[in-house]
């Protein structure tokens, strides 16, 4: 795997960093970002896509990424879509 550096939270201290990445192998959209707390991860399953079952898989979680940290998605799904080319 070899990944491209999009961008880091631009207020992310030492501990912390949401950071975006594209894999350049596969045009995958990587990210590193704050674990969801408990609250957000129930409400994400009880808000289940539909047609899905209900709840989180097990090979599956919840982050959340900063609004600060937009921009670098943008940029990281602009980034996907030219390897996809």
């Amino acid at each position: 795997m070899r990944l491209r550096f999009i961008g880091i939270d631009p207020e992310t201290g030492r501990d912390g960093s949401p950071t975006a990445w594209v894999d350049v192998d596969n045009a995958d959209i990587v990210i590193q970002s704050y674990t969801a707390d408990e609250a957000t991860r129930v409400e994400c399953a009880k808000n289940t896509a539909p047609g899905h079952a209900q709840g989180i898989p097990d090979h599956e979680t919840v982050i959340r990424i900063p609004a600060r940290l937009a921009q670098m998605l943008r940029e990281a799904c602009d980034a996907a879509e030219r390897a996809q080319l």
